[in-house]
């Protein structure tokens, strides 16, 4: 059966300005017209109407990366520690953040401190042993190192879990 935008609109409960607009975008299927008027055909009763993306395509940016946590060797600590017959943490797992009341492990002492002010750049954690829950990546970079003389070292986007 064919109807007109009339009747077409009383059936989907739309007025029929309405119709005619989701007419001239073309979303009516088999839709067709002839003259100053629209035939639509109806298949089980009512007009197929397609369906499309809502509103305008998104303006803004790809969200920001996570920042890669970075886990190394200390050999000069484990060289001082062998000397000197201490126990001193050799792993450093440094993290970029902008943070504020933050827990940092300080080398010297096993208490966590909190920042009492907002801190950017690197938070260095020291420990004696880590678990790394996902994914990681081992580099060796003897022409570029990072961090003054590392020059392998482990990143990871997962966060790491400093075992006591």
């Amino acid at each position: 059966m064919i109807v007109g935008t009339t009747t077409a609109a009383k059936i989907l409960n739309i007025s029929s300005a309405r119709l005619r607009a989701i007419l001239a975008q073309g979303r009516v299927e088999g839709a067709y017209k002839t003259g100053k008027m629209w035939l639509i055909p109806l298949f089980n009763g009512k007009p197929v109407i397609s369906k499309r993306k809502r509103g305008p395509a998104p303006r803004w940016r790809n969200p920001r990366k996570p920042s890669k946590t970075v886990i190394h060797v200390n050999t000069h600590v484990i060289k001082d520690n062998e000397q000197h017959s201490k126990k001193e943490p050799v792993i450093t797992v440094k993290k970029r953040c902008i943070c504020k009341g933050t827990t940092v492990r300080s080398a010297s002492s096993e208490q966590d401190s909190l920042a009492s002010s907002p801190r950017k750049g690197i938070s260095n954690i020291y420990a004696h042993e880590v678990e790394i829950p996902g994914g990681c990546r081992v580099i060796y970079r003897p022409d570029n190192p990072i961090y003054g003389c590392a020059k392998v070292w482990i990143e990871t986007l997962y966060e790491v879990k400093i075992v006591s």
